[in-house]
């Protein structure tokens, strides 16, 4: 199992309308062969700072993602609302 955390630092004039892209991009994602469990986390203390958590079967089926016209579309579309470059990570489940 991969699990993949993404921080995206949002500019304070596009959050609420990342929050409603990523809304309908979730439940696309979300049917991506290979998804298991997709999570949107605000930061407590930074009201533009976001983490997407998410679990994959596989780092094959996290890259087919990545590499999916999807996953280009929507990036291209929520890259401009950057307030900093999006940092990730991939992990290994140890469960």
């Amino acid at each position: 199992m991969i699990i993949r955390i993404v921080k995206l630092t949002i500019q304070n004039d596009c959050i609420a309308i990342f929050k409603e892209k990523y809304a309908v991009a979730q439940k696309q994602i979300k049917q991506f062969e290979g998804c298991k469990e997709l999570s949107l986390l605000a930061d407590a203390n930074n009201h533009n700072i976001f983490f997407t958590y998410s679990k994959w079967y596989s780092e094959q089926h996290l890259n087919n993602y990545r590499n999916s016209s999807f996953f280009v579309s929507l990036w291209s579309t929520v890259k401009p609302m950057f307030a900093a470059k999006a940092e990730a990570w991939s992990l290994l489940d140890m469960e």
